[in-house]
């Protein structure tokens, strides 16, 4: 690997360090917030810009964002997004030590396993030191996001349904990871494309002009604003254990794999290689699909049994007060 490649590689580090940090300063801001409706958004965007806390996490995930373009730009995707994915083990960590929450066996195992198609993914890259795409056709990456779009709002129109029922079990969250995972996976191909148009701009000047006169911000600004407000109502209800890894390791998988496809990335040569990058792929949808299962299993804890021993005893003393048997 080249010096432009390693440098990459640390600026994706800190990253997916930075962003998921901030997820877990806005998990804690959100709890101490009234609940979060989607039906009145500019309340909801004026509760969260005047809470310190969250803007401080909001803060760190943009400097995460601003990283992976800078990283994005000098390694190409199957090197970069590895790395981001393997946010899943900050996420998990800070949420058991700061958040204290608490996942069962099966929840742990799945996201333990989708950590593993993380690692799976990553030395599926070890001879990857190929060219950096760049160029796309806007064409293709119309016909690719639209369908993707569509897909994440319904994930997401049906979690928050599945959250507005009455005597609803308890939503662990996997639906929201989906949709946001589709939405900001999209975000990443404009990003990445982005990047393309940032790497022949000169000056500070032309890199504003470039910036504004691309299309490709505003669909990164779109798509970012939706799973947005989708991901602050999933860290509001559901275990960010749960939601972040589904997430962010099913839009990394998505940028690994479309994103190889669209800017004309080489798959790896080697049969091993790449039958760790099938196996990664894999691995991570069938987990996605066991904890989609696992949701509608959730049980809300029965009802505590009233006490029933102070009547009796009230009985006998009345009987043995009259001398009955």
């Amino acid at each position: 690997m080249t010096g432009g490649t390693d440098l990459g590689l640390a600026l994706a580090l800190l990253s997916t360090t930075a962003y998921n940090s901030g997820l877990i300063v806005e998990k804690q801001a959100l709890a101490q917030m009234p609940s979060i409706s989607v039906r009145n958004l500019m309340s909801v965007a004026l509760r969260l810009l005047s809470a310190p806390r969250w803007l401080a996490g909001f803060a760190l995930m943009l400097c995460g964002l601003g990283f992976q373009v800078l990283a994005l730009m000098l390694a190409p995707v199957t090197l970069v997004q590895p790395l981001i994915a393997g946010g899943v083990v900050v996420v998990l960590v800070l949420s058991r030590l700061v958040l204290h929450e608490h996942l069962d066996r099966v929840q742990y195992a799945c996201v333990g396993v989708m950590a593993l198609s993380v690692v799976l993914l990553a030395l599926s890259a070890g001879g990857a030191s190929a060219e950096v795409g760049h160029h796309v056709s806007g064409l293709l990456l119309t016909a690719v996001a639209l369908p993707s779009c569509l897909v994440g709002l319904m994930a997401g129109a049906s979690a928050l349904r599945a959250g507005a029922r009455k005597h609803r079990a308890p939503v662990i969250g996997v639906s929201y990871g989906i949709a946001t995972g589709l939405l900001y996976g999209v975000a990443a191909l404009a990003i990445k494309a982005l990047s393309g148009a940032l790497l022949h701009s000169h000056g500070v000047a032309g890199t504003a002009i470039a910036v504004v006169s691309s299309p490709y911000l505003y669909v990164m600004t779109g798509c970012s604003a939706l799973g947005l407000i989708l991901f602050q109502t999933a860290l509001q209800r559901c275990r960010i254990a749960i939601v972040a890894p589904v997430s962010n390791v099913l839009g990394s998988v998505y940028f690994i794999v479309v994103g190889t496809w669209i800017f004309h990335e080489r798959l790896p040569s080697d049969p091993v290689q790449l039958a760790l990058r099938l196996v990664g792929i894999l691995v991570t949808c069938g987990v996605v699909v066991q904890l989609s299962r696992q949701g509608g299993q959730v049980r809300s804890p029965a009802p505590r049994r009233r006490p029933v021993l102070a009547q009796p005893r009230l009985w006998q003393k009345e009987g043995e007060a009259h001398g009955s048997g």
